[in-house]
């Protein structure tokens, strides 16, 4: 009985124990499930799925005309799966297999031993090693496998361990072109500048995944247990950008930035009624397929350890004042100076001063005005920069002459009140509204007064557009609105977005923000603005054939160049044409020049090469005057074959002359050749002899000559002369530029475009 006791007492106790475990294993179970159940699913799948990104490739960017600025093309990225290293049993078999991928990759893509070793080290199932790599790469990356693979000599195949990807890179095919306004990408594909930076999240598109099933070893199995989910390409984006225009801004404007020696040198070319930019330069730039290297020798000068600019990433190793001078010089070398800069416009403010007085019926193309070289206003003394004065002057001498004292005067009849009205209905105290990273926001008593505090000498002082700044997108969509009837744009730069397809998915549409002035008024501003051109202070921004209006500046800068002592000045000039139909506004902006530094000595002279080859790619019709037509062009006739007698008479029917070079009796060629134009009382040279080399001369050095002096020396020295810049409308011009280098050797009757300007009547 007693022993039948026991074995109750013992079977309660081991049931007891039984409940308990089951109890323990099923609260365990429910831990496991309900609590770490996500945890341990995502685990599970992380061991019995691989899965890959595959990058969607970026929307393309095109310019307006359809010509690709950036573009996405396949390329490949090479991974390594470590965990399959590390998995081989026997420790020789595991540094063999190791040692050879470490010397294989390392070798094919140009990486430190040291650093891929690392890689292999770890204990991951995925470990990028390069990306973005080429086919012919791709291919070395396939037989080095292919070659372990096949003669079996290791304890793995190679192509478990290192993989290789679809992957895309970001191409600019013209390199610098348009750097500033276009951005670039980083190395996860996204923005980081630019319309790139702005439009990232159209332009990046959607990536897709490959999953795929793995086998107890961490291997992919057969494409049966794979899943594909298909990348989406980008949004591409068709700009306001003109290939052709911005080569134009680019190429005067790097020259420019040469001669000038200046810090720097932008500009902007936009269609005056749509406000479409069609073209924007900020030099110095930077090359988009290498955004981390300096392209400027002057910041490169500036920055002593160039090599540290090489790289993408700002490491923890660099020294806090290393990674901020690396980020300093990026940012220098990628600014859009164009949009984000800001400096005292000067005398182009003047239009808005003009503008302001006409509309509000306080001034007339009739209202007089003396200057005798300076004012008294508001306990401030103003000095014209034509010390001495003006003297008598009309309403049209105010933009004309540039006068100082007659734009506090006309800014005086406004008042204070009625003036910042038009400063602020101009747009000058908000955002442009431009479509792209770094759109200036102007602030209120930084880079412009209140209107609570806006005082008489600050009215004084914004008359002529100083001690107050703007940014050159302001100044000119404020300008264009004079240009196109008193309607201020929104300033755009992308015209239309378009899906893998090419279908038009959005059209942007021109947005006019307000009418700013009348008609009327701004009809008497552009003919006043015409006249700053033909007779005023930016007649070097003239040109033969087209009617230009514009305004010059000069500022002093509010920072003093802190290379020197030396005071550093803005020069510019705004303006549009032709100015009787305004088609396309330009501003011109040169950052500290060295030597002369007035807006009309500096920066009209560019504006006027601009407008030239702008007007004329456009299809602009020329309008001559009398004097000008002195200096037109002649089609050079077709003499091959005839005699040469009968090629006399047909060139003496033309404004040319003709050189005889050999014996014969019938002209066997001719140059300049059939169809090219020729400057009117130019010269043709044709040979007669078969055998009769061309005849080669040198050119000459014209810089600094007069147009009757050049004229003189291009025909002593058997070359044509092509006149340019401001030499018809003034006595004082000198050449200042020339096509063809002094010094270089060219066939007799070449012809060689010479610029001229003057200096005198231009310092504003």
């Amino acid at each position: 009985m007693k022993a039948a006791v026991n074995y109750n007492k013992r079977g309660i106790v081991a049931l007891i124990i039984i409940v308990v475990l089951s109890l323990a294993i099923i609260g365990r179970l429910a831990y496991l499930q309900l609590v770490m159940g996500d945890e341990y699913s995502a685990k599970a799948e992380s061991q019995q799925l691989g899965d890959n990104e595959i990058k969607a490739a970026r929307g393309t960017i095109y310019d307006a005309n359809m010509n690709v600025l950036a573009q996405s093309a396949s390329v490949w990225s090479v991974h390594i799966n470590p965990s399959r290293i590390n998995k081989i049993k026997d420790e020789a078999d595991r540094e063999k297999v190791r040692e050879i991928i470490v010397s294989g990759l390392s070798t094919i893509l140009e990486l430190d031993e040291e650093t891929v070793r690392k890689y292999t080290l770890k204990d991951y199932s995925y470990q990028l090693v390069k990306g973005e790599i080429e086919k012919d790469t791709r291919d070395e990356i396939d037989a080095f496998i292919d070659t372990y693979d096949d003669k079996d000599e290791l304890a793995v195949n190679l192509s478990t361990i290192i993989g290789i990807d679809p992957d895309v890179k970001r191409y600019y095919p013209y390199s610098s072109l348009a750097s500033t306004v276009i951005g670039f990408t980083g190395s996860d594909g996204d923005g980081l500048a630019g319309l790139e930076y702005y439009y990232n999240e159209k332009l990046k598109g959607v990536s897709g995944r490959t999953i795929t099933a793995l086998n107890g070893n961490g291997s992919v199995m057969p494409n049966q247990f794979e899943t594909i989910y298909e990348a989406q390409e980008g949004t591409s984006l068709v700009l306001t950008i003109d290939l052709y225009i911005q080569h134009i801004l680019e190429d005067v404007l790097s020259q420019a930035l040469e001669e000038t020696r200046a810090e720097s040198v932008y500009g902007i070319a936009m269609d005056v009624d749509t406000g479409a930019v069609l073209g924007m330069v900020s030099l110095p730039d930077y090359d988009l397929n290498n955004p981390y290297t300096i392209k400027s020798e002057a910041l490169v000068q500036e920055y002593e350890d160039v090599s540290l600019m090489s790289t993408e990433e700002l490491t923890e190793e660099d020294i806090p004042e290393e990674r901020t001078k690396k980020s300093y010089y990026r940012n220098v070398q990628w600014s859009n100076r164009a949009i984000v800069n800001t400096y005292e416009p000067g005398s182009v403010f003047k239009i808005i001063t003009a503008a302001a007085a006409i509309e509000e019926g306080l001034a007339n193309i009739n209202t007089e005005f003396y200057c005798n070289g300076s004012i008294n206003y508001a306990t401030r003394h103003i000095n014209c920069w034509q010390t001495e004065g003006h003297g008598g002057e009309v309403f049209y001498d105010l933009l004309k002459n540039s006068c100082n004292p007659f734009a506090v005067t006309l800014a005086d009849k406004v008042g204070t009140d009625r003036f910042y009205d038009y400063f602020e209905a101009f747009g000058f105290n908000e955002k442009t509204g431009i479509d792209t990273a770094g759109d200036l926001t102007p602030t209120e008593g930084v880079l412009y007064m209140s209107r609570e505090n806006f005082s008489k000498s600050d009215l004084a002082s914004y008359s002529f557009g100083q001690t107050f700044q703007v940014s050159p997108l302001q100044m000119i969509t404020a300008v264009s609105a004079v240009a196109n009837g008193g309607k201020l744009m929104t300033p755009y730069l992308v015209s239309k977005e378009m899906d893998a397809e090419g279908n038009t998915v959005r059209e942007m549409k021109p947005v006019v923000r307000r009418q700013v002035i009348s008609e009327s008024t701004a009809k008497i501003i552009c003919d006043n603005m015409e006249q700053v051109v033909t007779t005023g202070t930016g007649k070097n921004a003239y040109v033969a054939g087209y009617h230009v209006a514009g305004k010059t500046g000069t500022s002093e800068k509010l920072v003093a160049n802190k290379n020197s002592e030396t005071e550093a000045y803005i020069a510019s000039f705004c303006g549009f044409a032709p100015a009787n139909d305004p088609e396309v506004a330009l501003i011109i902006i040169v950052d500290n020049p060295v030597g002369n530094h007035g807006g009309g000595a500096v920066a009209a002279p560019l504006a006027g090469d601009i407008f030239g080859q702008i007007l004329t790619y456009l299809g602009v019709e020329h309008s001559y005057t009398a004097e000008e037509t002195k200096n037109l062009v002649e089609t050079a006739p077709s003499l091959t074959n005839l005699s040469v007698q009968d090629a006399k008479n047909k060139i003496s029917e033309k404004n040319l002359t003709i050189k005889v070079i050999g014996e014969g009796e019938t002209v066997i060629s001719q140059y300049p050749e059939a169809g090219r134009e020729v400057p009117s009382d130019g010269i043709i040279v044709v040979y007669t002899e078969a055998d009769h080399k061309s005849e080669n001369v040198t050119v000459p050095d014209f810089t600094g000559l007069t147009v009757s002096e050049a004229n003189r020396l291009a025909t002593s020295s058997g070359l044509n002369l092509r006149i340019s810049g401001s030499s018809l409308n003034s006595g004082t011009v000198f050449a200042y530029k020339q096509s063809v280098a002094a010094g270089e050797s060219v066939h007799m009757g070449e012809i060689i475009t010479v610029s001229f300007k003057t200096t005198v009547g231009v310092s504003d």
